[in-house]
């Protein structure tokens, strides 16, 4: 062992010349060690990374307040040439969620129920479309093809089908959600998949190591960044899913009480379940960033972060 160590030190050697004494090629291969930061040194960088925080947080608040207050001005009114009607004014959107509270988060909580879980039926066939294309490479590419068809199709033609299919309560709605969701899923993972290094594959079949356990250490491992990032995807496409799913067939949730709105020209209601929307959907993803920062911890994508 002592040997090997010594020819691997000298094979690396700048010099390029091999032999020589231990300490040498020792001293060569390993970084030179970096002098202690002194107390007062350490707590400029932290200073500054929470400055950069700070910052982080106010800029946008202070765009949004900005925003918001030239809204309410109805400046956005004089530059677009609008009324009242047509785009009602922020404290008029605030005394409408604030009346119909309770209506609306309970609308919010079926829309958020359908998103998930037509999400997770997606991404899990998705997934399982993926795996089956890398196994099986001769027929995967059309597998994957045919989803992609089927995510080309719009939102307004598969919710009569699956009305049709799954009725008009929940079902229909996840339908569409999976539907939708499925594409994005098994293209990322079937990339993350296939992108795998060379070389550590070389040496799973050097270890005469069979497919499965390729998969499990190797293949799926590395497809973990990009299954989180179709779900982040995923996360936001099935509140556009399930609230167009519930324009046509429903008799629940927020695209069913946006539809209503708009046709009895109640704007301020209407664009509370926009905003209602908005938000669960921001925090949708913001829970699926968490998963990823937690199951993905280890990735050297996520060190840099």
């Amino acid at each position: 062992m002592e040997g090997n160590t010594v020819r691997e030190a000298s094979f690396v050697s700048p010099h390029g010349q091999e032999g020589g004494s231990r300490p040498q090629a020792a001293s060569e291969a390993a970084p030179a060690s970096e002098p202690a930061a002194a107390p007062g040194q350490e707590r400029k960088p932290r200073r500054r990374s929470r400055k950069t925080g700070i910052f982080r947080v106010i800029l946008p608040v202070l765009a949004g307040v900005l925003f918001l207050a030239l809204w309410e001005l109805q400046v956005i009114h004089k530059i677009f040439d609008l009324k009242k009607y047509q785009l009602p004014l922020p404290s008029a959107i605030a005394k409408a969620m604030g009346e119909n509270m309770s209506l609306l988060l309970s609308y919010t909580g079926y829309t958020l129920a359908e998103a998930v879980l037509g999400m997770l039926a997606g991404s899990l066939i998705g997934f399982i479309i993926a795996l089956a294309a890398t196994a099986w490479p001769r027929w995967g590419g059309g597998s994957l093809t045919l989803v992609a068809a089927l995510n080309a199709v719009p939102i307004v033609a598969l919710a009569p089908i699956m009305n049709l299919w799954f009725g008009d309560g929940l079902g229909s709605r996840i339908a569409i959600v999976t539907a939708t969701t499925m594409a994005a899923m098994a293209i990322n993972a079937y990339k993350g998949m296939a992108a795998i290094d060379p070389l550590a594959l070389d040496l799973m079949h050097s270890y005469a190591a069979p497919k499965s356990a390729v998969f499990r250490h190797l293949r799926i491992k590395n497809s973990l960044p990009y299954v989180f990032t179709a779900l982040k995807i995923n996360a936001t496409a099935s509140m556009i899913g399930a609230i167009v799913g519930e324009f046509f067939f429903s008799s629940r949730g927020l695209g069913y009480l946006l539809s209503n709105s708009i046709k009895v020209a109640k704007m301020p209601l209407g664009w509370s379940c926009i905003v209602l929307a908005a938000i669960a959907g921001v925090i949708f993803y913001l829970v699926v960033e968490r998963l990823e920062k937690v199951f993905i911890r280890w990735h050297p994508s996520r060190r840099a972060s």
